[in-house]
């Protein structure tokens, strides 16, 4: 563990609290729901002593972002920063708490980049790139972020009512302020919070043992073999330099402790903000009617090939950024592979969907699916039209106690034209195991493990994949729901992840009632393991991997997986009851308090 004394809860009244991260407002991955989702949380504790410090995207602030004009203090200081050339936005994020944001434009004349990466060298030893522009917009924006904070503390200690001011930073490419700070703003208070090593990251996706082997892991060795020295290096001088270092799970801080050589201070794991998700008695009721879109696109996706008993069809899915090993994609599609042959032999009536979601580089969406998506709507519309037509008619008629016949009522043109859009359907072959399109079709992993599995959408196989390359959204013409519609409508989220320092997506399905797999290599599944004894028993598994072999923890998951799909409808309904039950348990109001302990423990460092 770090030299950072254990001390009593501060109060927070006599500081200003700057959260610094590259995903604010600009949302790239889980940190962004982090922030967004702890907002209100934080708002509440700090009011408008808080605010937000990220990057401007060059074509200037997001949609999400309004512009306020500042007041007081913090007007005070973003004068004197423009004053210097340096041009902050200041506004509110439209998002539940409405925080204060700060977006600061840091793009660089190369002179000044060339200054600024010169003192990182000089100050730090960390040797940069010459011409990478990842890295020179993380070091043009670590310099701005600590200019800003720089002057807000200027301000705020020159006041006649002085406030300390805590700046937490998230991940490495905002943590590069710290040592700046440390050596030129020292009564700055500094957290930092690594979400995920980087390092850690990129030794997982190869090493399928990386918890066993971490221990005689050479950081210096690893970090030269995937070519990420300088990041390697900032996230270390980071950690480091920090008066409170944290990080999100136990699991991850074996690894800091390893590979950044400190240890966590504590541990802040992430939550998310259950209201926006609580639908009260109604989330029943929605999961019918997003299974109902669910539905809807397995009959333009399988039925132009053949039919499937719908009310006998499970919807499982898994999804994520695109790391097949750490997300455990590997690991799903082998079980789904058991799967498959277990219903078969057992001759189970069941059919399941597996859905798997992610963002790769695609070409367009697959012309066969959104040519029968398209059949599929026509079809719909003529149903509807025929409708129209018969139901005045019908009506009257079985009023009056009539013998109907239907076909009297429907006229040539809507039958004709009823039965050529149902010919027009019909597919020969099977259906496509991709919705997409790829760049690089030959050499993705994961079509290529579906094709070696055999897992090609048979009509007589019980299960069916659907690799969706691209994150589920209304614009997309395939669905025209949101993602977290499509969550609701299914019946099992799996995440059996090989490297997850915590794991929104398990986190996500519980607070939309929807059970949950996760694994003991993610820091969601260890805190649900440590802290949760009956998690087994209403709705999320915690799958264990570490210490197994990819083939043991390969076909526990399919016996898992037979077990749900063993489940009747009654006991499928009882399991979603007891999982929205359990929401509760993950809502900021509890979870927060682990960030309060981490703000307090570092502003009571003298």
């Amino acid at each position: 563990m770090s030299d950072a004394p254990t001390t009593p809860p501060q109060d927070a009244s006599g500081a200003t609290l700057i959260e610094c991260a590259w995903e604010v407002c600009n949302k790239v991955g889980g940190i962004y729901q982090v922030i967004r989702s702890k907002a209100p949380r934080m708002v509440e504790r700090w009011g408008s002593r808080y605010c937000l410090l990220g990057p401007c995207p060059p074509g200037g602030p997001p949609l999400e972002f309004e512009p306020k004009r500042p007041a007081g203090r913090m007007a005070t200081a973003l004068k004197a920063l423009a004053d210097r050339g340096i041009v902050v936005h200041h506004g509110e994020w439209l998002v539940s708490g409405a925080p204060r944001v700060l977006l600061v434009e840091h793009r660089m004349s190369p002179e000044d980049l060339a200054a600024a990466k010169y003192s990182v060298w000089d100050r730090y030893a960390i040797e940069l790139p010459g011409a990478d522009p990842l890295m020179d917009s993380v070091i043009s924006f670590s310099q701005r972020a600590f200019e800003v904070i720089r002057e807000i503390s200027r301000v705020e200690g020159g006041a006649k009512k002085p406030r300390r001011v805590l700046a937490h930073f998230h991940e490495w490419m905002s943590g590069l302020a710290i040592p700046m700070l440390r050596r030129d703003a020292e009564e700055v208070r500094t957290v930092f919070t690594t979400h995920a090593t980087l390092l850690g990251r990129y030794m997982a996706s190869n090493d399928e043992h990386f918890y066993d082997h971490l221990a005689t892991a050479d950081e210096s060795i690893e970090a030269a073999r995937y070519n990420v020295k300088a990041q390697h290096a900032i996230e270390r001088a980071s950690a480091h330099g920090a008066h409170v270092f944290t990080t999100v799970s136990p699991i991850t801080g074996e690894e800091c402790a390893r590979l950044l050589g400190r240890a966590p201070d504590t541990i802040v794991p992430n939550g998310l903000n259950m209201e926006r998700f609580d639908v009260g008695h109604e989330f029943q009721t929605m999961h019918a009617t997003y299974k109902e879109a669910i539905h809807r696109f397995v009959m333009g996706y399988f039925f132009p090939s053949y039919e499937m008993d719908l009310d006998r069809t499970l919807y499982f899915f898994t999804s994520g950024r695109f790391e097949p090993k750490n997300k455990g994609f590997d690991m799903c599609l082998e079980a789904m592979a058991r799967l498959n042959a277990q219903l078969k032999e057992f001759e189970f009536p069941t059919n399941v969907v597996f859905f798997i979601v992610t963002d790769r580089p695609t070409l367009t969406i697959n012309p066969d699916a959104l040519h029968h998506r398209a059949i599929l709507s026509e079809l719909g519309s003529v149903c509807e039209e025929m409708m129209d037509e018969v139901k005045s008619e019908l009506f009257r008629r079985g009023a009056s106690g009539d013998r109907v016949n239907l076909d009297d009522l429907v006229s040539q043109y809507w039958s004709l034209r009823f039965r050529r859009t149902q010919q027009a359907l019909r597919r020969e072959g099977l259906p496509p195991v991709i919705t997409h399109i790829l760049e690089d079709e030959q050499h993705d992993p994961v079509l290529n493990h579906i094709r070696q599995l055999g897992l090609y959408n048979r009509a007589e196989d019980p299960v069916k994949v659907v690799y969706h390359p691209r994150f589920i959204s209304t614009v997309n013409p395939l669905w025209g729901i949101e993602y977290e519609q499509f969550v609701r409508g299914c019946h099992l989220g799996v995440f059996p992840s090989a490297y997850e320092p915590w794991g929104y997506t398990p986190l996500e399905c519980i607070a939309s009632g929807v059970p949950a797999i996760t694994s003991d290599l993610a820091g969601f599944g260890r805190y649900a393991a440590e802290h949760l004894a009956d998690h087994d028993k209403w709705g999320l598994t915690v799958l264990t991997r570490r210490g197994r072999s990819f083939e043991e923890a390969s076909a526990d998951l399919a016996r898992r997986l037979l077990a749900f799909c063993r489940l009747e409808r009654r006991g499928r309904v009882s399991l979603r009851n007891e999982v929205e039950s359990r929401a509760e348990a993950f809502d900021w109001s509890r979870l927060g308090r682990y960030y309060d302990e981490a703000h307090d423990r570092a502003l009571a460092i003298a």
